[in-house]
């Protein structure tokens, strides 16, 4: 199984020539999720060798151009491919006039199941991958970030099987049942903490971001500026990389993903030199068509 992040696109505002609009593939096991299509996010994903037929579903954190503008290439193709399951789609309920323009922005065959999902408060669903949350954020328009949470679980250790004698088909049933006559399935096995993941897009410090981000795995988290520039930040509603990275560091993250880059800062080196300052665990400055491994089990 793999549980991966495949970035499709960087960009803040407006694509560059190495950057293409905001884009990011979550595999997580059976479960992928396509958060915030940007323009272009169809050929993007030719050029990371991905089809849109395991999508399962697509979360918009808000519909600003540069993260809403690709769903209705990605609808269309799923339609176009024949995708036989049902693909979800969870975007602001306040936006919901844009989703409909987006949803059939053309004419085309309109042959795949798109299940909407709109997000207020209180959102929460459960995929195959865990509980899928979603928070207010801090930006001009209605903006949400969203947490995928993996519940906890047990793993099962040969060695205390073998001590009970236990072996075959057994050890199925004492999975589904929790109990095989005397032995229970905490006598042959460990707690196995779940994963979880964070994305935060567009957004100013607030609670919500730090609540998001509280103790995940990894955390796909906007930079669009640095600390020189931390005034106009503030004002439209983004962070700086310091920001961020103080964030992962607060909130105990694992692997931290700094992505949404100003096309103002030409060196995305500095990104990585601000976040250093506040954050001493593994950083990646995200780049298109780059694929980040979630951690292995702490």
């Amino acid at each position: 199984m793999t549980r991966e992040l495949v970035v499709l696109g960087t960009a803040s505002q407006v694509p560059t020539r190495h950057r293409n609009h905001n884009g990011y593939l979550l595999r997580w096991d059976d479960e992928v999720i396509l958060f915030d299509p940007g323009e272009g996010t169809q050929r993007q994903l030719l050029m990371a060798g991905l089809p849109v037929t395991p999508i399962t579903r697509i979360c918009i954190t808000h519909f600003h151009g540069d993260h809403s503008l690709g769903l209705p290439g990605i609808l269309q193709r799923i339609s176009l491919d024949k995708v036989p399951h049902p693909v979800a789609v969870h975007y602001p309920a306040g936006g919901q006039e844009f989703y409909d323009r987006l949803r059939h922005a053309t004419s085309y065959w309109d042959n795949a199941e798109i299940v909407p999902g709109p997000v207020g408060a209180g959102f929460a669903v459960e995929t195959s991958a865990g509980r899928l949350t979603a928070l207010p954020l801090r930006h001009p328009i209605e903006t949400y970030g969203y947490r995928l949470t993996e519940p906890d679980s047990r793993r099962i250790v040969p060695a205390l099987l073998a001590e009970h004698g236990i072996s075959g088909p057994a050890v199925g049933q004492l999975q589904r049942t929790g109990r095989l006559g005397d032995v229970t399935l905490d006598q042959v096995s460990v707690p196995r903490p779940g994963q979880s993941f964070a994305f935060v897009m567009d957004t100013g410090l607030c609670d919500s971001v730090f609540e998001l981000a509280q103790g995940v795995d990894m955390l796909v988290i906007e930079s669009t500026f640095l600390s020189e520039d931390a005034e106009l930040a503030a004002q439209v509603g983004h962070l700086t990389a310091g920001q961020a990275a103080a964030v992962a560091r607060r909130c105990g993250v694992r692997t931290l993903v700094l992505t949404h880059f100003s096309q103002r800062y030409p060196e995305p080196d500095r990104f990585l030199e601000e976040a250093r300052r506040e954050f001493d665990g593994p950083v990646v400055i995200a780049e298109d068509l780059a694929r980040v491994k979630v951690p292995s089990r702490s």
